[in-house]
Formats: C-alpha cells, structure tokens, sequence
C-alpha cells in the first residue's frame, strides 16, 4: 500500500472554488480500481488550508491515478491557478 499525504492553501477568496475542485476530485478518484481511500479535508479554524489523505493499493496504482484525466484537469490544471501545494509526503504503512 501507498500512502499520499498533501497539503493545499487556497489564495484569497478562492477558498470555496477549492473545496468544489477537491470534492469532485475525491468523487473521481474513489472510482478508480487502484484507489483504497481518498479524503480531501478543510481545516476546521483556517478555511483556506486543505489536507488531501490518499492510499493507494500499489506505486503503479498511484501512477495511473496521476494519468487519469481528473487528476490531469484538476490537480495539474485548475488546482494550482487557485491554491498552492503547500507539501507532498508519501508512507507506507507500519
């Protein structure tokens, strides 16, 4: 199993637009076969930090989550005009 941890902040008044892109990115992204769980979150006292928690069955299920067009739309193309990646960590589990 894989494990992605990432965390997003949302520029100023975009806070909204990038809780509507992640949910539809979580949606997407738990359809896929490879995907065990996808959970995008908004910090409960600041509403423009997101935590996206991931897990993935194999490296090669993640690498075809990075190739669907989803990912390739939102997290590569619309995500980053209203947020900034604030970090990005992979584990696996103990």
């Amino acid at each position: 199993m894989v494990i992605l941890v990432v965390g997003w902040t949302a520029k100023p008044g975009k806070e909204d637009e990038v809780a509507r892109l992640f949910r539809t990115l979580q949606e997407e992204s738990r359809k896929e076969p490879g995907c065990l769980l996808y959970v995008a979150q908004r910090h409960r006292d600041d509403p423009a930090r997101f935590l996206v928690y991931e897990q993935y069955k194999d490296d090669a299920a993640l690498e075809a989550h990075r190739a669907t067009p989803h990912f390739l739309e939102i997290a590569r193309g619309e995500l980053p005009r209203v947020a900034d990646r604030t970090d990005a960590n992979l584990y696996r589990p103990l």
